[in-house]
């Protein structure tokens, strides 16, 4: 039997006895083994990190530039082997596990740019009486270590987002992978390491969660980077030990299609928002309202494309949906369908589960309190909804505990910004579905969807802070 993968802690490889089998979603066998941190592995990556820093904080900005340049390279040169790894243990089907090394390689670029970028500000502080002769001088300077903590759905990407700003502004980092994805991030870093970041500034820490906890809860940690369900980011919230927590979590995101829209564009990219990964992304499409007048048309239009689409093997080429992430979540998901089902919601097309795929599911005669709607399904699943005026519509879209990303199809400005005005989310996308994300882009939510946001500019701020300096130059000058 092949040696179980070794974690990485300070540059160090090292294995322990305990480990932990990555199934492959799929087929239901275990990919690889990888061996367990514990806790004298955390306390070990947390003195390796306090050194790191101590190395990353004096760097220069190009050198950063530069490890996190050649640590896209790498990526960039084995994405074929980093895109057999995301399906492997994530199941995600082929193209968009291709897709996700692509927007990795993005987000460390766009990381080392902005290494380069962080800057300041200049005061003049004459404007009232005593402020004559001084100067302020407003800079960044990074935190210390960052806790990064990543779920299993882009385990390659949002890692990145971690470990890329991280670095970039100068920190040390440690990154707690997905239990059930960890050999994204292992991978990831070898690429650090092979790009020539400080060994002692980057670790990689597989873990059971009550020792991850345990990161989480010590003063060392300057900030702790969170992407994963509500529950367990706000629980962690309230555990830490440092005040800087940055948390990126679900949703259950709305589209409205007006009748003004081009519907086609709209239902494409609505079956493609809601079912690609198996409508595993915090924001899938997931509520769907339309236009009284333009409903069954958009129906039609969406059940047709929904049940079009190839479910099976994600390594094979032509498979649009694979499997979910288990089977227990396959199960959880058809529970709520069947509830709603029950309830007297319409399957239009979909609703059979095999195994570990769900088939892309379309309900409507749904109801606001129904858990299709007011929780995230995060599933291959959503609901149509038909309203008459656009306020009705508005209301509809910003009736939930969460408020991560929105979309909207309308060609009127009066009609996006009262959108704007009434749907408090971190996003609102207009004319395409709230799935769409560049890497670089602000990216986060409010209300129960997170607080802070990432994108690797915005990251670098929250994970900096803000340094004065006033000079008298009254005095010695």
């Amino acid at each position: 039997m092949e040696s179980s993968e070794p974690f990485l802690v300070g540059g160090e490889w090292r294995t322990s006895p305990a480990v932990l089998d990555v199934a492959d979603p799929y087929l239901g066998c275990t990919v690889k083994s990888v061996c367990l941190a514990g806790r004298e592995d955390c306390n070990d990556a947390l003195i390796a990190a306090e050194a790191g820093f101590k190395q990353m904080r004096i760097l220069p900005a190009y050198r950063r530039s530069e490890c996190l340049m050649a640590m896209a390279d790498y990526l960039d040169e084995h994405a074929d082997e980093a895109a057999a790894l995301i399906v492997s243990e994530a199941g995600k089907p082929r193209r968009s596990a291709e897709g996700e090394v692509i927007r990795s390689v993005d987000t460390l670029r766009v990381s080392a740019e902005e290494a380069r970028r962080i800057g300041g500000e200049i005061l003049s502080l004459d404007w009232t009486e005593g402020g004559e002769g001084r100067t302020g001088y407003l800079y960044r300077v990074p935190l210390g270590i960052i806790l990064g903590i990543t779920p299993f759905n882009f385990p390659l990407n949002l890692a990145c987002h971690k470990l890329g700003p991280a670095l970039a502004a100068g920190n040390a980092c440690i990154l707690k992978p997905a239990s059930k994805t960890p050999l994204s991030s292992l991978f990831l870093g070898e690429a650090a390491l092979a790009a020539g970041v400080p060994p002692e500034a980057i670790s990689v820490l597989p873990c059971l969660s009550e020792t991850a906890e345990a990161m989480v809860r010590d003063p060392r940690v300057s900030m702790v980077s969170f992407t994963g369900s509500p529950e367990v980011g706000w629980h962690l919230q309230g555990i830490a030990g440092t005040p800087r927590v940055g948390l990126e979590l679900g949703g259950n995101a709305a589209v409205i299609v007006h009748e003004d829209a081009d519907l086609t564009y709209a239902a494409a990219r609505i079956v493609q928002g809601a079912f690609s990964y198996s409508g595993q992304a915090c924001i899938s499409v997931q509520r769907v309202l339309v236009h009284h007048a333009v409903y069954e048309e958009m129906r039609l239009l969406i059940c047709e494309r929904a049940a079009s689409l190839v479910t099976g093997d994600p390594a094979a080429p032509e498979t649009d949906v694979g499997p979910m992430i288990s089977e227990f979540a396959a199960i959880a998901a058809e529970k709520k369908i069947l509830e709603a089902v029950e309830a007297g919601a319409v399957c239009c097309t979909g609703g059979k589960r095999e195994g570990a795929i769900l088939h892309p599911t379309v309900l409507e005669n749904t109801a606001p309190e129904m858990n299709v709607n007011a929780t995230e399904l995060f599933a291959p699943g959503l609901t149509l909804t038909a309203y008459h005026t656009w306020a009705e519509a508005v209301a509809m879209a910003a009736d939930t505990p969460y408020g991560l990303q929105a979309g909207i199809f309308t060609n009127n400005l009066t009609r996006i910004r009262e959108a704007a005005r009434g749907i408090p989310v971190g996003g609102l996308i207009v004319n395409d579905i709230p799935t769409f994300r560049m890497d670089h882009m602000p990216y986060g939510g409010t209300k129960r969807s997170g607080i802070g946001r990432e994108g690797p500019r915005y990251a670098i701020r929250e994970m900096t802070e803000e340094r004065q300096i006033v000079i008298n130059g009254q005095v010695g000058f």
